[in-house]
Formats: C-alpha cells, sequence, structure tokens
C-alpha cells in the first residue's frame, strides 16, 4: 500500500468522525454501498501484495477484523437517529471518541504485534483500508435495522433517488 493510500485512509477516518460528531443526513448509498467499496479495496489490497499471508498474518488479520466489527457494532448502537427534514439524520455522542481511540489503537497495537512476528501483511498498511471498511459495515448493519423500525427514510442522493425507498415503511423517495 502507497503512502497516498495511508494518507487517504487517514482522511477518511478524520473525515468519518468529524461528520459523525456533527451530525449529518445519511444517505443509502453513504452508509450501505461506501462500507462495501472500502472492504472490497482492502481485500485486493491484502491479497494483491507482494508477500503472501501466513497463518500469523491470517490470525492477526481476523483479530483485527473483529474488533473492528465489534467497534462498528457499538458506535452503530450508540448513535442518535432522528427524522430532519424527513429524512435520516445521525449523530454520533462524543462518547463515540472511545470508541474510535481504542479502533485506532487496537490497530497499532495488531501492527506491532505482527511485526514483531514478522506477519509482514498485518504489520503493514494493506490492512488499513479492510478494517475501516468491515468497521462501517457493522455501523451499518446495525443502524439501518434502526432507522427501518423508526420509518425513518435515507436522505436522498444528488440526483434526488432514495437508496433502499422500499424499505421503510410510508416512504414516498424514488429507490435508487
Amino acid at each position: 500500500m502507497s503512502l497516498l493510500t495511508v494518507l487517504a485512509a487517514i482522511g477518511i477516518v478524520v473525515y468519518v468522525i468529524g461528520q459523525q460528531l456533527v451530525g449529518s443526513a445519511l444517505s443509502g448509498k453513504r452508509v450501505v454501498v461506501l462500507p462495501a467499496v472500502l472492504t472490497v479495496i482492502g481485500i485486493v489490497d491484502i491479497s494483491g501484495s507482494k508477500s503472501h499471508p501466513g497463518a500469523t498474518d491470517i490470525v492477526l488479520l481476523v483479530v483485527s477484523a473483529a474488533i473492528a466489527i465489534a467497534v462498528g457494532a457499538g458506535l452503530g448502537a450508540m448513535t442518535r437517529l432522528e427524522r430532519r427534514d424527513g429524512h435520516l439524520w445521525a449523530q454520533l455522542p462524543k462518547q463515540g471518541l472511545l470508541l474510535w481511540g481504542g479502533l485506532i489503537a487496537s490497530r497499532l497495537v495488531i501492527a506491532g504485534i505482527a511485526h514483531v512476528a514478522d506477519a509482514h501483511v498485518a504489520a503493514g498498511t494493506t490492512a488499513i483500508l479492510l478494517t475501516l471498511g468491515l468497521n462501517r459495515a457493522a455501523q451499518a448493519m446495525v443502524i439501518v435495522p434502526r432507522a427501518i423500525a423508526a420509518g425513518i427514510p435515507f436522505a436522498p442522493e444528488k440526483d434526488g433517488t432514495v437508496f433502499g425507498a422500499s424499505w421503510f415503511a410510508g416512504s414516498t423517495g424514488r429507490e435508487g
């Protein structure tokens, strides 16, 4: 993974945390599609790396993935959801920073353990986008059912469609 990818991942994390703390309307593609894209890019980065993952790499990547998923589920559970202008709006309370800090610290610890164990794939930066994608996907897997249960549709996309509109009872948006 290049320095550009690392900087992009850091930028994504800073942007996501900032947006979550300030609160924003949630479009379905941002909540559902972006995590899938990040996860796929992470898998491609790992499978395309020059070093093939060994057993230690795989164990550490699985541990990292489990932590990312648990933190994402926790973030999804603590996120405040409400209807604003007829659409889903979400805000992460400041306590969510503790979970983000835990995710970042866990990645650093796992990278350190991997470095000592010569697990080059897990020690490298290739797992960052995978970890972030899984984290975002886990948060979405908690937020989406909560929004559906509350009957609050996603905010419209730029083209005016509402991703997953048919999932929400009484939704008037077009499905995208």
